[in-house]
This record gives C-alpha cells, structure tokens and sequence, in this order.
C-alpha cells in the first residue's frame, strides 16, 4: 500500500489505532478519483482479500470523518453518503441525477459570498459544503434521443 506509514501517523496523531482496515480504507479513499459510497469501499477491501463486515465499514468511516481524516459527502437523490480521503484540499461537487456521476469544481466560487455573510450576521464562517445537482452533457444527449 502507498504511504502505508502516512496512514499509521495520520491516524496516531488523531489518537486511533492503527489497524488493517483502517489503513486499508485510508489507501482505497486516498487513491479514488472521486468520493465513494462505504458499499464501495466494502467491495474494495473484499477484493484486496480483506474480511470485514459493511458494519464496520461504516463504523470507521464514521471514526475517520469525525477525526477529519475523510471527508463525508451526502447524496440527496441516493440518501446516501459518499467518502473521500481528506487531503486538506477545498472542493465543490457536480452530480449528475442521470448516471451518477461525480464532478470536482476546481475553485470556490463562494468565498465572497462567505465574507458577505460574516459582515452581515457576525457569524464566524469556519467552511461548507456545496454540491450542485443536475444532468451531465451525456445524460442530456439521451434524454433528447
């Protein structure tokens, strides 16, 4: 696994065990392309030859987000959640309702919005979440065939 000891000192510092799953999960989140759902992850570690229950996948992944290690990403349409590994980087989401497809926006498009907001209420903004909800170029294409 990559940066196998990263995960070990990530997880020390935030005062969990190191354990195989753990550090599996933390590698799986870290070396998807976009976040995941926990079913995925599951169906990851199982391929990796991992014995562990969908409990305990969302049981850590829960440990994880609390700790800030990973990022938790709801899914309203799906009422479900999605993971990634949380490498400190601030990013907006494009789902699409037809496939399902996720899409990073590369910039934030809300920070003066934020600072507005701060002014306005006096209310310490410490970040958010925005995931904008709509049909990919694909998933349009079909709908007009």
């Amino acid at each position: 696994m990559k940066g196998k000891t990263d995960y070990n000192e990530k997880l020390k510092l935030n005062g969990l065990k190191n354990t195989k799953h753990r550090i599996a999960m933390l590698d799986i989140l870290d070396n998807s392309k976009q976040p995941i759902a926990a079913e995925e992850v599951y169906n990851r570690l199982r391929e990796k030859g991992i014995s562990i229950n969908l409990s305990t996948v969302y049981r850590s992944l829960d440990i994880l987000t609390n700790k800030n290690l990973v990022t938790k990403l709801s899914v309203v349409d799906d009422n479900k959640s999605l993971f990634e590994f949380n490498k400190m980087v601030h990013n907006h989401y494009l789902f699409c309702r037809g496939c399902k497809s996720i899409v990073a926006v590369n910039y934030c498009p809300l920070e003066a919005y934020e600072e507005a907001l701060e002014q306005e209420t006096h209310f310490k903004i410490s970040g958010h979440k925005l995931v904008i909800y709509g049909f990919c170029s694909q998933c349009q294409k079909r709908s007009q065939e």
